[in-house]
C-alpha cells in the first residue's frame, strides 16, 4: 500500500454518533465503498482535508457496504453523506433496477442533495497477459467479476460488457459474486479470469498488480469505438456515463497493451441529507475545495476533480449550502443542478 493510502486508512475511524458529547464538535457520518476503489480514495481525501481545515467538524468515514444501500440510509437520516451516482440516483427516483422492490424509493430520493460530482475514472477490464484472453469476446465461458452484486458498478459494467460482446452473465460467462476487497484478493490468487475495477488511470490498485504480473486491459481501440454506435450512444447519451480512455504505457511494462484502450467512464459524487444544515454544508464545501487546490501537488489525480465537473447536470439538485459556495465563487451552474 502506498504511503498516502496508509495515511488515509489510519485517519478513518468507525461510524460514530451525530453530535459529540460536549456539543462543541459536529461529528458527521459518511459512507463510501471499499478501499481499493477510486471513490474510496476521493471521499476519504475529502474527509481528511475537511477535518484538517475545520476544527469543529469531524467527518467519520465507514468504508463498507454498497452505495445503493448507503443512499437509502442517508435519505432515512441514518447517515449524513455517502457516495452516489447519476445512474443509481435515477434508479432510485424511478423505483427501478435495484430499487424495484422498495416502494418508497422515489420519496426517499427527495431527501438527497448533491455536494459535488467527481469522475469515478475508467472501467479497467483486466486479465492476465498469459490467460489467452485477447479481446472482450474471449471471456466466453470464463469467470468474470463485474462488481459486487446489486451495486451500480455491477450494473454499468454488465451493460458495457454486453455492448462489447453481446454476452449475458451466467449464460455466456460465469458472474463472480464477491465484495471489492475479496475480489481483488481473488484475482491476485488467480481464482477467476477477468477483474473489472474503475479508477482514474494510473489507478493504484492496477499499479500494484502490474508490479508483479503482466496484465492485459480489454476494451476497444479508437477505430473500434468509432465504429460501434451502441458504445458511443451509451457513453455520450446516458446520464452518468462518459468515455474513458486508458493511455498506452500509463502502467509501464506491466500492462502489455500497445494502443490506447477506449472504455467506459462514469460520474459519481457525494450526496448529503437534504435537511442537513445549510451553513454546515457551505463550510464543508468551501473547506474542501480550498484545501484540494494545495493537495494536488501530492495527489495529482485531484486535477481531474474540477469545479465545472462538480456541478454538472447529473439529475440531482445541489444542496443549498453547496450551491451557495459555487455561486459565491462564480461557477457556471446548470439550471438542472440548482
Amino acid at each position: 500500500m502506498k504511503p498516502f493510502l496508509r495515511s488515509l486508512a489510519a485517519s478513518i475511524v468507525a461510524l460514530g454518533v451525530a453530535t459529540s458529547a460536549t456539543g462543541q464538535e459536529t461529528n458527521l457520518k459518511m459512507a463510501t465503498i471499499a478501499p481499493g476503489t477510486s471513490a474510496y480514495l476521493a471521499m476519504t481525501t475529502m474527509a481528511t482535508l475537511v477535518n484538517q481545515a475545520l476544527d469543529d467538524v469531524n467527518i467519520q468515514v465507514d468504508a463498507t457496504g454498497a452505495a445503493t444501500k448507503h443512499m437509502i440510509e442517508v435519505a432515512e437520516g441514518k447517515l449524513d453523506m455517502s457516495m452516489t451516482s447519476p445512474t443509481v440516483y435515477n434508479f432510485m427516483k424511478s423505483g427501478t433496477a435495484m430499487y424495484s422492490q422498495l416502494e418508497n424509493a422515489p420519496a426517499l430520493a427527495e431527501n438527497l442533495r448533491l455536494v459535488y460530482w467527481f469522475p469515478l475514472g475508467q472501467y479497467h477490464i483486466v486479465t492476465y497477459a498469459d490467460s489467452g484472453i485477447m479481446t472482450p469476446a474471449d471471456i466466453a465461458g470464463k469467470r468474470v467479476f463485474l462488481g459486487p452484486p446489486g451495486g451500480g458498478a455491477w450494473a454499468a459494467a454488465n451493460t458495457w460488457v454486453n455492448i462489447l460482446t453481446g454476452y449475458e452473465p451466467d449464460v455466456d460467462y460465469e458472474n463472480v459474486k464477491a465484495s471489492w476487497s475479496s475480489a481483488f484478493q481473488g484475482f491476485q490468487d488467480r481464482q477467476f479470469d477477468v477483474y473489472v475495477i474503475s479508477g482514474i488511470a494510473p489507478f493504484p490498485q492496477l499499479e500494484q498488480l502490474a508490479l508483479t504480473s503482466e496484465l492485459r486491459l480489454l476494451g476497444l481501440s479508437k477505430e473500434e469505438f468509432e465504429a460501434n454506435p451502441a458504445a458511443q450512444d451509451f457513453v455520450y447519451n446516458v446520464q452518468g456515463e462518459e468515455l474513458g480512455i486508458i493511455p498506452t504505457g500509463i502502467y509501464g511494462d506491466g500492462v502489455v497493451n500497445t494502443e490506447d484502450v477506449y472504455t467506459l467512464g462514469a460520474v459519481v459524487g457525494v450526496t448529503a441529507r437534504a435537511d442537513m444544515d445549510d451553513e454546515l454544508v457551505y463550510r464543508i464545501t468551501k473547506a474542501y475545495w480550498e484545501a484540494a487546490e494545495d493537495a494536488m501537488t501530492t495527489n495529482p489525480w485531484l486535477k481531474d476533480v474540477t469545479l465545472e465537473y462538480a456541478v454538472q447536470d447529473g439529475g440531482m439538485a445541489l444542496h443549498p449550502g453547496a450551491l451557495r459556495y459555487y455561486e459565491e465563487i462564480g461557477v457556471d451552474i446548470p439550471e438542472a443542478s440548482k
